[in-house]
Formats: C-alpha cells, structure tokens, sequence
C-alpha cells in the first residue's frame, strides 16, 4: 500500500490523504520538522519532490468526494485489451484522463444557461500538438434573473509563467457576457489574468473546449 500511494502522489494522481502520507514519509526520512516549514517552503518541498496532483487527478477526487465513487460509473474507452482493461479497473484514477472524461460515454454537452456546479469544462485536442488536454471542474455559478452571470472554477495548472514554483492549485473564474455564445467567447480571469494572458483561456481558443455533465448525473 506505501507503494502505490506513493506511486500515485508522484505522478499526479495522489488523494490528499496519499499526498500527506508521502509528504510525511520523506519529511521523516530526511529529519524535517514540518511545523517548521513555511506555507512556501513546503510548496517548494512539493516540487522538489515531484508531488502533487494534475488537472484530471483534480477533478477526479472533487467529483468522487461530491457524488461517490465516479471509478463505478465511467467507462474507459481508450483502455484496449484484456491486460489494459484489468489496469483500468484496478487503477482508475491513473487512467482517468480529460480525453475520458470527455468521450460521450461518460458526459454530456450542456448549454451555458443550464450549467450547475460539478459541470466540467474539458479542453481536448489543441491545435498546438505540446499542448496538453485540461479539465477545469466548475464549483459555483452567480446568477441574476436565475440565469448564470459567472461560473467560478478550480483547477490544477502550470502556465508558462509561473515558473518552477508557481503553479498548482488554484481558482478563476468566467463571466458570461453572452449566454448565446461560446465558452471561449466569454470572459476569463485567473491569477489576475484576462485575455491571452490568462493562459486557460489562449489554450482553451486553440482546443475543443466543451461544458460538460457526468451523464449519470
């Protein structure tokens, strides 16, 4: 069990309970006190040892903690043969991606004006091949006149600009300015960021960027 946790919080896909213990562990091999260490300092220890969580390992536990075990609803549609179905079933969350997330086997497009939190916006495909896919997991919606106004949103990114220490998890938002249009139409802030310079938003123009639902929700 010490092997899988810890194999899981160094590639992203850690729960935060697989997360604390790995951090624990090698605080204690190396004789650190963590009442020691600053909010900064150990956001550098993190790093340093290649622990954390990405977009999609995000988005998995979020959803699992609201709705329940998500590993007994979705199907692995790019897990081929018998030898990668069996890894699928005994390690869901390495295998749960944005590309699973998004097939039609497991969610469903929505229209912005009928958006709730626990929708996801998956951005899959980019026309930029370094590009990778991402997952934001919507957690709250403004309204005015019961029409959404601005979906709020978490995820874990790593923008250019945020050096070797400065990405990770983090918030933003999108105030719908046109509910007939886009997503990518609509105004995106993060890290202070608008416009192409909040780079979720210059990545989600160049992928195909979708609000999704859970379809068994």
């Amino acid at each position: 069990m010490r092997v899988r946790a810890s194999f899981k919080a160094e590639n992203g896909k850690g729960s935060p309970k697989d997360i604390f213990d790995e951090v624990s562990n090698l605080l204690a091999k190396e004789k650190i006190d963590q009442k020691t260490l600053s909010s900064i300092e150990l956001k550098k220890f993190l790093v340093d040892n290649n622990i954390g969580i990405d977009c999609s390992g995000l988005a998995y536990y979020i959803l699992s903690n609201e709705y329940g075990s998500i590993d007994k609803h979705l199907a692995y549609p790019f897990c081929k043969g018998l030898i990668g179905k069996i890894r699928c079933k005994f390690r869901p969350v390495e295998n749960t991606d944005v590309a699973t997330f998004a097939h039609e086997k497991n969610s469903r497009v929505v229209e912005i004006k009928n958006a709730n939190p626990g929708d996801i916006i998956t951005m899959v495909g980019s026309e930029d091949s370094k590009e990778r896919d991402h997952i934001l997991v919507i957690d709250q919606i403004e309204y005015q006149n019961f029409v959404p106004t601005k979906l709020h949103y978490i995820n874990s990114t790593a923008w250019p600009t945020d050096g070797e220490y400065g990405h990770g998890v983090r918030d933003g938002s999108i105030e719908i300015t046109d509910i007939t249009k886009p997503l990518v139409e609509q105004r995106w802030i993060e890290a202070e960021k608008t416009g192409d310079e909040n780079y979720n938003f210059a990545r989600a123009k160049k992928s195909h960027t979708e609000l999704r639902r859970l379809k068994w929700l």
